[in-house]
């Protein structure tokens, strides 16, 4: 881990998406945060000295899924297939499919493996998970303000954790899509998918990925614009108010949390999120093969 300084952060951006926004001020107090991603080796130190279950690995409960096929309601995870050729981009269903037995250890499926990705980042893994191994490993996860914090790398207002150029004199930055999404990827660095943790250059404050390779959680509930110093939290860490707000799934009564940091899919004819400001929304339930996490305290 390393420590980080505390301080002002001009969080978010108007540039790119709306949720992003507004741009305003928030103190961030000093704390440490692991310099990469936690590995597959490290999850299953975790796995194998706990006897932990990931969520992708449980049985589901018919009550919770209502009118679904039966046939699905078995342990598995949402799996990235590419497409054969170009398509409405409006529509990720046709490069996301729920894969039975999809696991951290199988990443793309039952017969698929880790072996070869020890150091790669573990995906298929739930807000709870994550929190379980943080517990585990006495750390945490880190808050959306902390994590943005540490991705600008002491960056002010940058719109990249390196800068303003995407691609400052030529180089990849970072591990995201290169080619045409979502069915032609030559590969950053040779690596379609996730890539080793540390593979890329880290940012001022040595931190590695934190834009691209994976998505990682963060405490925060989601919600569509940012909450300013002052203004009621949409959130305030209470449940119990959720249920009529954007940080509810869709059709479910499941909570979601503030991704951060953008993947190995983001492609700027798709998804320009690569980018300290940029956020998405997650299911707390649902891991998938672009998401993994990382622990502060």
């Amino acid at each position: 881990m390393i420590a980080i300084p505390g301080g002002t952060l001009l969080m978010g951006s108007t540039e790119f998406y709306s949720d992003e926004g507004p741009v305003h001020e928030r103190d961030v107090a000093a704390f440490e945060i692991e310099t990469r991603a936690v590995t597959n080796e490290e999850f299953a130190d975790f796995v194998t000295a706990t006897g932990y279950v990931t969520v992708a690995e449980r049985a589901l409960d018919p009550a919770e899924f209502p009118g679904a096929d039966p046939a699905d309601l078995v342990p598995g995870s949402m799996v990235f297939t590419p497409t054969s050729g170009p398509v409405d981009l409006r529509d990720w269903r046709q490069w996301w499919r729920w894969q039975p037995g999809a696991r951290w250890r199988e990443p793309e499926g039952p017969g698929s493996s880790i072996d070869g990705r020890l150091d790669h980042p573990v995906v298929h893994v739930s807000f709870e998970d994550a929190s379980s191994y943080a517990a585990w490993a006495a750390k945490r996860l880190p808050t959306e303000a902390e994590w943005e914090w540490a991705a600008r790398g002491g960056l002010v207002g940058a719109r990249f954790a390196w800068g303003d150029d995407a691609h400052p004199g030529g180089q990849l930055m970072a591990n995201s899509w290169q080619g045409s999404f979502p069915y032609s990827n030559t590969g950053a660095q040779g690596w379609a998918g996730t890539s080793p943790v540390g593979t890329f250059r880290p940012n001022g404050y040595g931190l590695y990925d934190m834009t691209g390779n994976t998505w990682e959680w963060t405490t925060d509930y989601y919600q569509p614009r940012h909450s300013t110093p002052g203004a009621a939290a949409p959130d305030a860490g209470q449940r119990t108010n959720l249920l009529a707000s954007a940080s509810i799934e869709p059709g479910t009564a499941t909570a979601r949390r503030t991704l951060k940091g953008g993947s190995h899919l983001c492609s700027p004819e798709y998804c320009l999120r690569f980018r300290p400001a940029a956020r998405s929304a997650q299911a707390e339930d649902t891991g998938m093969t672009h998401i993994g996490f990382r622990c502060a305290r």
